[in-house]
C-alpha cells in the first residue's frame, strides 16, 4: 500500500510510515501481492495497444515487474511518494536483470523502467502521455479522490485505461469495532474512511472516465493474537493519515483495552482481519449517460404505432 496525499493530509506523516516500512514491506504485504496478481490477470481481458504504462503507487515494484513481463516493449513508469520504497523497487529489477546496463543496447528484452518519486496530485507527465495507468492499494490513502482521479485522467490518452484496486469500508472492521467499543464514536477517527464501490465509480465518472466496471472481493487474514494484527499493519506502513485523527498518544491502558475488545472477536483459535477489496477499471472517455439528460443529437423519436406502420409499408 503506497500512499499519496493532498494538502489536507499530513503528507510527511504518511511518507515517514511507508518509508520505515519499506525494508519489511514485501515480507508482510501478503494481500497487496495477491491483489497485484489479480489486477495483472484482469488485464488478460483487455485489448489495448500499450506503449506507456504508469504504475501509480508502485511501492517495492512487484506489480511493475508483472507489467513489464506483460508489456516487455512498453515504457514502464514506477511512481511512488516514498524514495525508500522506490529504492527497493530498483533493487528488485537490478537483481532480476543484473546486466541490463550493458546488454540492453543490443536487445529489447531488458526492462525499460523509470522510477519516479512524485505526488499523485501533481503527476510529472504530459497530458495524454500514458496508455495505461494501474494503481494497487493507493487510492484509499488519498484525501481528495476527485483531484487524484482528475490528474490520472489528464495523463491518460483518449481511450486509455485506468485499472485499479482499493480498500472498501468493511476493511479492518474488527479493529474498528474494537476501537469504537473503547472510545465510542471517536474510535472511528483511529481508522481511515475507505470509499465504497459505488462512490468510487461515481468519482470516476465525475473525473471524465467512461464505462466504469466495479466489483468487490472480501478476504479474511487470520492471526494468533490482536497484537499480531497491529504488528502486521505497522510492517506495511498502514496508518491513519487523516488530519482529524486522534492527536493524543494512545495510552497503554487504552491500547490494552482495545486489544481485549479485539480478542473477544476471536473465531476459534484465530483473530480475523477483514479486507474489502474494490476492483475496477474505466476508460479515458466521457460516460455515455442514459435518460433525459443524454446527448440526443442524431436521435429520432418515433411512436410504436408509427414504427409498426413503417414496417407494414415495407412488407
Amino acid at each position: 500500500m503506497s500512499a499519496f496525499n493532498s494538502a489536507t493530509m499530513n503528507l510527511a506523516h504518511v511518507q515517514q510510515h511507508f518509508s520505515k516500512a519499506a525494508a519489511r514491506y514485501d515480507e508482510a504485504a501478503v494481500l497487496q501481492k495477491l491483489t497485484a496478481e489479480e489486477l495483472d490477470q484482469r488485464l488478460d481481458l483487455i485489448k489495448l495497444d500499450v506503449k506507456r504504462v504508469l504504475d501509480l503507487g508502485a511501492g517495492t515494484g512487484f506489480l511493475s515487474e508483472k507489467l513489464w513481463a506483460r508489456y516487455p516493449q512498453a515504457q514502464i513508469s514506477s511512481l511512488d511518494l516514498s524514495c525508500a520504497m522506490l529504492n527497493h523497487a530498483k533493487a528488485r529489477f537490478k537483481k532480476a536483470y543484473p546486466n541490463q546496463a550493458w546488454w540492453s543496447r543490443w536487445t529489447k528484452s531488458a526492462p525499460s523502467v523509470n522510477f519516479v518519486q512524485a505526488n499523485a496530485y501533481c503527476l510529472p507527465f504530459a497530458d495524454g502521455s500514458q496508455d495505461l495507468v494501474v494503481t494497487n492499494f493507493m487510492l484509499q490513502w488519498c484525501d481528495d479522490l476527485d483531484a487524484v482521479l482528475a490528474e490520472v485522467r489528464r495523463v491518460l490518452r483518449p481511450e486509455g485505461l485506468l485499472m485499479l484496486s482499493s480498500l472498501g469500508p468493511d476493511t479492518l472492521k474488527e479493529l474498528r469495532r474494537a476501537w469504537v467499543s473503547v472510545e465510542g464514536e471517536a474510535g472511528h477517527l483511529r481508522m481511515n474512511p475507505f470509499v465504497d464501490m459505488h462512490d468510487l465509480g461515481d468519482a470516476l465518472v465525475r473525473a471524465g472516465f467512461g464505462q466504469p466496471v466495479m466489483d468487490v472481493e472480501r478476504y479474511t487474514l487470520t492471526y494468533p493474537t490482536p497484537l499480531a494484527v497491529m504488528r502486521d499493519l505497522k510492517a506495511i506502513g498502514a496508518t491513519n493519515a487523516q488530519q482529524q485523527r486522534t492527536k493524543t498518544l494512545t495510552g497503554k491502558t487504552r491500547f490494552n483495552a482495545m486489544l481485549q475488545a479485539y480478542e473477544r472477536q476471536r473465531q476459534g483459535d484465530q483473530i480475523p482481519a477483514t479486507y474489502e477489496v474494490v476492483h475496477g477499471h474505466a476508460w479515458a472517455a466521457p460516460e455515455v449517460f442514459k435518460g433525459p439528460a443524454r446527448d440526443k443529437s442524431g436521435v429520432v423519436n418515433i411512436t410504436l404505432d408509427e414504427f409498426q406502420n413503417q414496417l407494414k409499408s415495407r412488407s
